[in-house]
């Protein structure tokens, strides 16, 4: 079995430019990166992006869709990635103030500012989440299902089956 990290990133946009992180990276460098980051334990990946948004930027993000899923098995550092990334949109102000002591700052780039620093991209992950942000792929949230009780969820959905019955 892999040991496979899951990840949220959001692709947010504001008059023609995208929300980038530029951040410190665990082996001294800096890279820029989608708002973005992993799930935490008790957590769903809905309320992992709302989070890691609001820690890298200090914005409100609302997830209105998701714009895809994406598998490094293995990415370019041996690890194996399951990243989830959403579209939607930031309540209030666009001002960001980063909370994350790893986030140098976060700028709202164009994408030929985007394109221009991809040897500090993290992950050939953001121009592809771009890409298909771009493309206008869009899927539900209602996709996506979380539960922190297995046994509560088996019951209420046996329920809703003996009620199609």
């Amino acid at each position: 079995m892999l040991p496979i990290h899951v990840t949220v990133a959001a692709v947010i946009e504001s008059q023609g430019k995208f929300l980038m992180v530029e951040e410190h990276t665990s082996n001294g460098g800096i890279a820029f990166n989608q708002p973005a980051g992993h799930l935490d334990p008790d957590e769903s990946i809905e309320q992992a992006i709302v989070r890691e948004v609001k820690e890298e930027t200090g914005l409100d993000f609302e997830p209105e869709s998701l714009v895809g899923v994406y598998t490094l098995n293995p990415a370019s550092n041996g690890n194996y990635y399951q990243r989830f990334c959403f579209t939607g949109s930031i309540n209030g102000s666009l001002e960001t103030s980063p909370q994350d002591p790893d986030i140098i700052a976060a700028h709202w780039l164009t994408l030929k500012e985007i394109t221009e620093c991809i040897n500090a991209h993290r992950s050939g992950l953001i121009v592809k989440c771009l890409q298909d942000y771009l493309n206008g792929y869009r899927f539900p949230l209602n996709a996506l299902h979380y539960s922190g009780d297995e046994e509560l969820l088996q019951q209420q959905s046996l329920n809703y089956l003996y009620d199609q019955l």
